[in-house]
């Protein structure tokens, strides 16, 4: 069976989804995948982004690791996006990149790819389903096959019981959010090596 190639893609503005997305890719490659890990570029401007000494601290900590281009969507075999709510969608740095695929769109690259997402947002209901699920939207207009947790783990229970997705709110990523994003990243894992196989 071939080893599948995973990009997992994320923004993080204050670093919940960097550490979803590093706990992610640590699962995916002990569950046998090949891994980039890609942060998308910070559109907000840089006096924006400066007024904010988190956020600041924040861009400055995930540095080392590399911006998302074209050629990482089209390598990989399966993505696992995570990103922030803002206003019940996606974060626009998330949405930017996005919005940048339209040749591999077109080309039929993004196509019969697997994807999965996870988001974080301020509180309980600020949004999470409704971001996951506009996310599986634009992977559905790819033609890419959502590989949803649902409720196929108890992970998926103890934090909540979201079955489109891991979410999290002001409480942060604690151990139980580890799991469950341990389980999604592993499930998207498996259903790609069985498309792939």
């Amino acid at each position: 069976m071939a080893q599948p190639k995973i990009a997992i893609i994320f923004y993080s503005t204050y670093g919940t989804n960097h550490a979803v997305a590093l706990a992610a890719a640590e699962a995916a490659r002990d569950a046998g995948a090949d891994v980039r890990l890609r942060r998308v570029p910070e559109t907000a401007p840089k006096e924006v982004v400066e007024t904010q000494d988190a956020w600041k601290a924040q861009l400055d900590k995930m540095g080392d690791i590399p911006e998302a281009t074209a050629d990482d969507m089209e390598w990989a075999d399966g993505y696992f996006f995570s990103t922030p709510t803002r206003f019940g969608v996606a974060a626009s740095q998330l949405r930017a990149f996005v919005d940048t695929l339209g040749g591999l769109w077109g080309a039929g690259k993004l196509a019969d790819k697997t994807f999965t997402a996870t988001t974080s947002a301020q509180n309980p209901h600020g949004g999470q389903e409704a971001t996951i699920l506009s996310l599986y939207t634009t992977a559905m207009h790819w033609g890419a096959i959502i590989v949803a947790p649902g409720f196929t783990d108890q992970s998926i229970y103890d934090t909540g019981g979201n079955p489109y997705g891991f979410s999290t709110n002001a409480n942060g990523f604690d151990d139980a959010g580890k799991a469950a994003v341990a389980h999604q990243a592993k499930r998207l894992v498996e259903m790609t090596a069985k498309i792939t196989g």
